[in-house]
């Protein structure tokens, strides 16, 4: 399976209900509309789909969903965002056994205990020894980013690190990642505004908020990269990016729930302690949308 770790690979939210329990029936509702898209593949418990505050079982709960609507050709990414090596693992080990196909393995990211480069070297390569599945090193933390040289290293001295999605130091960092890697990894975008220009630079493709709010137009910047049609594929991006724009800042999963509900998709409440978003922002973002 990882070798089919491409292409559009959206990260689905997770809806909750109002007292904070998963809604299986906007979940399906939310992976259905990304699959019949086109996505390569679907990711779930990431940034987009409140990753930090799911448990163990209910990392399970997501994969199992997720691959009963699922056919064996499309990949399931789980997203593993934990503060220790241990806890990592542990949450790594359910994943794999509820089906997973890999797992985003975030950094950790309290800031009195990030980690030296050796530090973070050994939690990816303990990681792969115990879990023994595909990698993807989730490259989304400012104060613990993992460098294009110690992504190179674990590509090549581990047997399971596959991949990095470069989510922090925009399209910049993915690019050096491709450089300084000679491409023997995959590396997946996540500059949303500017999703179609990192395919260009060589992303193997995206596991990118984006992708799950606007799923037809991300698969169609694939397709459009992959047949060299820049024209097509800069216009498409461009009609997305004040959009896009709108939905910066804290509170992320929330703004993207709330662009969501403009588009006509119910994708449930955020679990607490996310429970406001600002009428400002909510104006912001409708500006943008309905224009």
């Amino acid at each position: 399976m990882e070798t089919k770790l491409r292409g559009i690979i959206p990260p689905i939210v997770t809806p909750f209900k109002e007292n904070g329990d998963i809604d299986e029936q906007l979940l399906r509702q939310e992976m259905k509309i990304c699959l019949d898209a086109g996505a390569d593949g679907l990711s779930v418990a990431g940034s987009t789909g409140e990753g930090p505050t799911l448990e163990d079982d209910e990392l399970v709960r997501l994969i199992k969903i997720a691959k009963s609507i699922m056919d064996d050709t499309q990949p399931l990414v789980c997203g593993i965002m934990r503060t220790c090596t241990k806890a990592a693992v542990r949450a790594g080990i359910a994943a794999r056994d509820a089906g997973a196909d890999a797992i985003m393995v975030t950094p950790n990211a309290y800031n009195v205990l990030v980690p030296n480069e050796e530090g973070m070297y050994d939690f990816y390569s303990t990681i792969s020894k115990e879990v023994k599945l595909p990698i993807i090193i989730y490259n989304v933390i400012p104060q613990n980013t993992i460098s294009a040289e110690l992504y190179t290293r674990l590509l090549n001295t581990t047997d399971y690190v596959a991949a990095i999605k470069q989510s922090v130091g925009g399209i910049q960092a993915l690019y050096r990642d491709i450089m300084v890697s000679d491409n023997k990894g995959k590396v997946f975008a996540a500059t949303d505004d500017m999703i179609f220009s990192c395919f260009e630079l060589g992303a193997a493709g995206a596991i990118s908020a984006i992708l799950s709010v606007f799923p037809e137009e991300s698969c169609m910047m694939w397709k459009y990269a992959g047949e060299g049609k820049h024209d097509e594929g800069i216009r498409l991006q461009n009609s997305l990016y004040k959009k896009w724009q709108s939905l910066g800042g804290n509170q992320f999963p929330i703004r993207i729930k709330y662009a969501l509900k403009l588009l006509g998709r119910d994708a449930g409440y955020c679990r607490s302690p996310i429970t406001y978003l600002p009428e400002e922002d909510k104006k912001r973002i409708r500006e943008s949308f309905l224009a």
